[in-house]
């Protein structure tokens, strides 16, 4: 990696590990090279033909990179990646062996499909499920010390064809929506030269670092990824000193590592800083097409974790490790593009006079306001329910933020016309020293789930652990859904209006776009997204609003949800049905591994430490009125201490009894869980947390918040 004057070059190390680029130009025949370009690039079937020169390019290239393996790399129902690796060389009749990878083991293969989460598409006894080549994203080579794994993305499919992962409604999804984008494009007469309209995506990512020790000795950690007890720190983030603050140097080096692993990956990583809470870090890459982004993301997180364990560190993806301090998201940054690489949500200068990209965010808003009940589901977690509405995450309450300058254009809209543009001017600094810088015409908001950034909408409320996949699936279908509405208006308005070319253009956009406004405003609020008002605001208007994972994937079981779906042939309806069941599964089985950490950590780590503490108070008491001095405090606090060691026990025994209650199918019990084993938990916690700040250090098992969070 090392330059002149040891300067690095990303040239020498970016994609090294990935067959795209100039690894496919180079090894690859021009023309099946050229095939291959245009299914990565424009969303064009793969031509079989070219599988068989590329299935050998691709094997030579990974042997020489030390790789003896293969493997269909996949995303199940798990939230996870999956793999199942094959040796290059396969035994012959004679005892010998050869190097083996054709047309046929890239295009398929063939895992065990009996185990994956399916939502009741496949029982247990039906084993066979196929994985089938990605073609637009590209192959990589997975390093460890010890061995190198050619890894192809694919899909993943049961034997009767339903998608069984989150790789095949995504790419349902942006042919969804490129079709009806492309049909905006043409009665703009914009659509020369493009053959496909995508999403892309930059998706920034939050994580926490403890140290490795510290987490060993958190059963919590170990097993939920979050700490079920745990009193406040007596410092959270309310100096906000950690925020953006000098990265100390262990954590550094992870995170240079990190960045050295991404770029060999070819995943384009540009920011790394501290984030709000203490021990709270993020990672952003740019731009790329949102099916690459997403199995990028997933690589992500993986290499996070990987590489924290060589630093001493654990990496933590839970949307709420740590109670009362800022939790982590994902900030999905959206937008949609031509694959000649205009971004049609790029205002440009004289936004009022743009009237194809007005057209293009208003059938966001559209889809936003009539679908952001299927918004809320997609990032629906018994994790994410910890962070939505806390500390620096957006409520669970859709809506969008426009900003100052779009705003004024919607006023101008919805009274009939756009006839100006806001603009931010200069701002000087006050010293002469300082440059005049330019302003935007809008400042940002940080509480908005669903918030315009200058030329794309950063969708906040995805949470830290997921995939991104599903929550960008729902969100090219509720968009594509919207396209296809303006683009019926806009077709029918131009065919029947008066006038030329241009004249019904102008008279139908202007209709259009003032309908919209009228009808769909009401989901763009510029304002304090955490304040008690919205909340109340939001009701008035009429807007969803889902606290609870419970709450929010019902919204998915409406019949407009499974006729969306099934109209733009993004989900079928047993296949939705399925992502239904295995949502509340989740959730349930999330939350009871929850409660029964927690009482096994409460029973014997916190129960057994107070008892002792309990037991020494006790004794000092004893021995002080012994002595004829009276201790009317210590006897105090060793009251207070029996009534919070009562208090425990009962705590623990509502916990269990709940954990073990069953109520009814997937989706009453996810509401039990809700409404009873949740707060349950949550008054154990308490109640441990109180203890805590009484029991002395020595007594006390469990590394504190003081500890994790600051000791680097």
């Amino acid at each position: 990696m090392n330059g002149t004057n040891g300067v690095a070059k990303l040239s020498d190390t970016y994609g090294i590990m990935t067959f795209s680029g100039d690894v496919m130009r180079r090894r690859l025949p021009h023309d099946i090279y050229e095939k291959l370009q245009k299914t990565m690039s424009r969303g064009e079937p793969p031509d079989p033909a070219v599988a068989g020169m590329v299935a050998a390019a691709m094997k030579s290239w990974a042997m020489e990179h030390g790789a003896t393996h293969y493997t269909h790399w996949f995303q199940p129902l798990t939230g996870s990646t999956a793999e199942k690796h094959d040796a290059f060389l396969s035994p012959t009749g004679d005892g010998a062996a050869i190097e083996t990878f054709s047309a046929g083991q890239l295009i398929q293969g063939e895992p065990d499909a009996s185990s994956f989460p399916s939502g009741g598409i496949r029982e247990t006894f039906e084993a066979r499920g196929y994985t089938a080549w990605d073609a637009s994203s590209p192959a990589f080579i997975y390093k460890t010390p010890d061995s190198a794994t050619l890894c192809i993305p694919t899909a993943f499919v049961s034997w009767t064809g339903e998608a069984l992962d989150k790789k095949t409604p995504l790419l349902r999804s942006i042919q969804a929506l490129s079709e009806h984008a492309m049909r905006i494009l043409k009665v703009f007469g914009s659509d020369k030269g493009v053959h496909h309209v995508t999403t892309t995506i930059g998706s920034e990512q939050e994580y926490f670092l403890v140290d490795r020790e510290m987490y060993d000795r958190r059963e919590d950690l170990r097993l939920c990824g979050r700490t079920l007890i745990g009193a406040p720190a007596p410092k959270g983030h309310q100096l906000e000193d950690h925020y953006f603050g000098a990265i100390p140097e262990r954590v550094m080096g992870f995170m240079t590592e990190v960045e050295r692993r991404l770029y060999e990956l070819g995943v384009p990583v540009k920011t790394r800083h501290n984030e709000v809470a203490p021990s709270q870090y993020e990672l952003a890459p740019t731009f790329e097409l949102a099916n690459v982004a997403a199995d990028h993301q997933m690589l992500v997180m993986q290499i996070l974790r990987t590489v924290a364990e060589k630093h001493g560190f654990v990496c933590l993806l839970h949307e709420k490790p740590f109670a009362g301090i800022n939790g982590s998201g994902k900030h999905n940054n959206w937008s949609m593009a031509t694959d000649t690489g205009v971004n049609l949500l790029d205002p440009r200068e004289q936004t009022h006079t743009n009237m194809q990209f007005l057209v293009f965010l208003c059938a966001v808003m559209r889809a936003v306001d009539l679908h952001g009940d299927l918004l809320r589901a997609a990032v629906a977690s018994a994790a994410n329910d910890h962070r939505l509405g806390a500390n620096e995450a957006p409520p669970a309450i859709i809506s969008i933020f426009m900003g100052d300058m779009l705003s004024d254009i919607l006023d101008q809209l919805e009274k009939g016309q756009a006839r100006s543009t806001k603009t931010g001017g200069q701002l000087d600094l006050g010293a002469r020293t300082l440059p005049q810088i330019p302003r935007h015409s809008g400042d940002r908001n940080r509480t908005s789930p669903f918030a315009f950034t200058g030329n794309k909408f950063e969708f906040r409320a995805v949470g830290s652990s997921q995939s991104i996949a599903w929550p960008n699936t729902v969100l090219n279908t509720i968009v594509a859904e919207s396209l296809d509405y303006v683009a019926t208006e806009l077709e029918k308005r131009v065919r029947g209006g008066k006038g030329g070319k241009v004249e019904k253009l102008e008279a139908a956009v202007k209709e259009v776009l003032k309908q919209l406004v009228k009808k769909h405003r009401r989901v763009v609020f510029d304002g304090d997204n955490y304040s008690a008002e919205w909340h109340k605001e939001a009701a008035r208007r009429g807007l969803p609003i889902l606290p609870t994972t419970p709450d929010a994937v019902k919204a998915l079981a409406s019949r407009k949800s499974f006729e969306l779906f099934e109209k733009y042939r993004v989900l079928s309806h047993r296949e939705l049905e399925a992502r239904i069941e295995v949502s509340y599964e989740r959730y349930n089985r999330t939350i009871a591994i929850e409660a029964r950490t927690l009482a096994s950590m409460l029973k014997r780590e916190v129960l057994p430490a107070a008892v002792r503490y309990q037991t020494e108070l006790a004794s000092s008491v004893a021995a002080t009125e012994s002595a004829g001095v009276k201790s009317p405090e210590t006897r105090k606090r060793l009251q207070e201490l029996v009534k919070l060691i009562g208090q425990l026990h009962a705590a623990i025994d509502d916990v269990d009894k709940y954990e073990a209650h069953r109520a009814g199918g997937a989706e009453q019990h996810a509401r039990f869980v809700a409404d009873k084993l949740l707060p349950a938990m949550n008054h154990a916690r308490h109640v441990s947390d109180t203890l805590e700040q009484l029991v002395p250090g020595d007594l006390w098992p469990l590394p504190r918040y003081s500890e994790m969070l600051f000791i680097k």
